[in-house]
């Protein structure tokens, strides 16, 4: 067995363990301690020693087996941690007076905002109002009641919150600024100038358009959509094309795709694109201000296109699982509570093993042979359906929407994706210099924006999509293993090799 393949296999293991640990909860995972991962850890060790004596056994499945046992204690570490919280041991117990740092860019809404306040080791997030701002290292002071934060029957805020390492809420308290003289480190210090280029940008996008555009080209070049009217919301939900206004997994993912065909399709060798393409992603993270769901897809985005690189689809799922692992590893609630996080292992996984099989169907069907325009039309249409085929399961469980137009909706936009952002990119910079200037080159922008709009608008009538509550998870597991056996079937009828 190579070493590439072992650690493919160690790293399976190691999630295997944080999947069955994680599952079943702290009080399951208890159990699974006491009662099996003594045995399991010696199960391990005496395969490791005897593989020594006994050429037919190999020390792989030993360490295997010591990899599950780590993915287990990794996530009691995790427990035990979130129950030691000291902040959170306030949660309910009346009114506290709390000092801390703004800790990220606040989250501002048409009427309150949302801030992450760093009080001591602990993290809580703040709901205030509107105005007056406050901005990224400000100290404040809170006087106000922590709270555990509230599930709805939808939705699981506490889990929410918990993957990005938040117990307690506080809603409404007396805020008071102790300080506006930032102390900096290098990471902070740059993260504020990002932030304040950002709202630069920001203020020039408002400048040069109007709703609803002004909202999709914020959403689309920024990440930000907490200004995002309920209308436009439930025209991008009914339509399928909510991921291209969000730094998500599944959008990263794509557009790393689509900026690879038409960097390939002007000319450019795959080499070449591959560095044009993988600075392209790390530019747009940085710019969208660092959020864990842009660091995370664009980690994806990055993997993904490596994997093409070197050319090699076996090698692909290896870096995948790879980065899945060492992702867990610093924060195991990924796996069962991030669902940005599942989307962009998810898209990955589709564009990997199930792209290259519908784009050699519609290769099939058309009949094409060398046209560079037919070959990048058809690559962005299997792109998209490839990492839709893989999501759709997990959107459908988590957000309860099924789009029946959305395969057509996604083909309309997803090809002005690229030169909305480049477009949208240079107007916006351009108009933080000069307005006039900036509105000049945002013509070709809005051009494609009315577009966007067009489409949303045509393809957002209520009988174009179906809501769905409650789905059981037994169904979730049950379109996921036929969708693998499908995949699977394909690839091994075109001698795919999956690991």
């Amino acid at each position: 067995m190579s070493p590439s393949k072992a650690l493919f296999f160690l790293c399976l293991s190691f999630i295997a363990g944080i999947f069955l640990s994680a599952l079943g909860g702290p009080r399951l995972a208890g159990e699974i301690i006491q009662r099996f991962v003594l045995g399991i850890f010696v199960l391990g060790i005496a395969s490791v020693f005897l593989s020594f004596f006994f050429k037919k056994l190999s020390f792989v499945v030993g360490f295997c087996l010591l990899f599950l046992v780590l993915g287990i204690l990794r996530v009691q570490i995790s427990d035990f941690n979130i129950a030691n919280d000291k902040l959170s041991k306030l949660n309910g117990k009346g009114q506290v007076v709390l000092t801390g740092i703004v800790s990220a860019e606040p989250d501002l809404r048409d009427t309150i905002q949302r801030i992450k306040v760093k009080v001591n080791e602990s993290e809580i997030l703040v709901t205030t109002k509107r105005y007056p701002e406050y901005q990224y290292l400000d100290k404040i002071k809170l006087t106000g009641k922590l709270e555990v934060p509230t599930n709805t029957d939808t939705f699981n805020y506490q889990n929410y919150l918990m993957k990005d390492g938040i117990y307690s809420v506080m809603a409404f308290p007396r805020v008071e600024i102790v300080s506006q003289k930032h102390e900096y480190n290098i990471f902070s210090y740059l993260y504020e100038k990002i932030l304040f280029f950002k709202q630069k940008l920001r203020e020039s996008i408002v400048r040069n358009f109007s709703p609803p555009q002004s909202l999709i080209m914020e959403g689309t070049i920024l990440g930000d959509n907490g200004a995002m009217t309920p209308d436009l919301k439930s025209k991008l939900n009914i339509t399928g094309l909510r991921h291209v206004i969000a730094v998500s997994g599944t959008h990263v993912v794509i557009l790393s795709e689509i900026i690879m065909t038409l960097l390939v399709g002007i000319g450019l060798w795959r080499g070449q694109a591959f560095y044009v393409a993988v600075f392209f992603i790390c530019a747009y993270v940085i710019l969208t201000g660092l959020p864990p769901s842009g660091v995370r897809a664009g980690i994806m985005g990055i993997i993904f296109l490596l994997s093409q690189h070197l050319g090699r689809q076996v090698m692909s799922s290896r870096l995948l699982t790879l980065a899945c692992a060492i992702m867990i590893f610093i924060n195991p609630l990924l796996l069962l509570f991030d669902v940005g996080f599942q989307l962009s292992f998810l898209a990955v996984l589709g564009l990997v093993y199930l792209e290259p099989i519908i784009k050699r169907f519609f290769k099939f069907l058309i009949k094409i042979s060398d046209n560079n325009k037919a070959n990048n039309f058809i690559g962005i249409v299997s792109t998209t359906l490839a990492a839709q085929i893989f999501t759709l399961p997990i959107m459908i469980y988590n957000f309860g929407n099924v789009s029946f137009v959305s395969p057509i909706t996604n083909m309309l936009i997803l090809p002005i994706v690229y030169w909305l952002m480049v477009f949208g990119f240079v107007a916006s910079v351009t108009g933080v210099f000069s307005g006039l200037l900036g509105f000049v080159v945002a013509i070709p922008c809005w051009v494609l924006l009315s577009y966007f709009v067009k489409v949303i608008d045509l393809f957002s009538q209520p009988w174009m999509a179906k809501s769905i509550t409650n789905v059981p998870i037994i169904w979730l597991v049950v379109l996921y293993i036929g969708i693998i056996v499908v995949t699977f079937f394909l690839n091994k009828k075109y001698k795919k090799n999956f690991i």
